[in-house]
């Protein structure tokens, strides 16, 4: 009902707590994804997906993708052309320039 007065729970400080625990679980995915990618350089179709996956998130250090179209294809060549150790250390590249974006720069 639109005459309702607005629950205690529904202030603005409220929605900016939720908004925040949202964009939280979005960087922990990210984080979450970055370690499945690791795990699994043996897996160059599944490292791709994972890729493809952080694409799609926001760098704002980067201003830019977590992981651009040409670092996903640099690593996927590594990993075809048996260079696990070289596509690890880029991915522990923009691993660790997302983990300066999500403690404050």
């Amino acid at each position: 009902m639109a005459d309702e007065a607005p629950s205690p729970d529904d202030s603005s400080e409220t929605q900016r707590h939720r908004r925040g625990l949202r964009f939280r679980k979005r960087d922990d995915y990210a984080v979450e994804l970055f370690k499945e990618a690791q795990a699994n350089l043996q897996d160059v179709a599944r490292v791709d997906r994972i890729l493809l996956e952080l694409g799609r998130f926001y760098n704002p250090l980067l201003d830019g993708p977590i992981v651009d179209l040409a670092t996903r294809r640099r690593i996927v060549e590594l990993l075809q052309s048996s260079r696990a150790e070289e596509a690890r250390r880029l991915l522990d590249e923009r691993l660790a320039s997302y983990a300066r974006v999500e403690e404050g720069g």
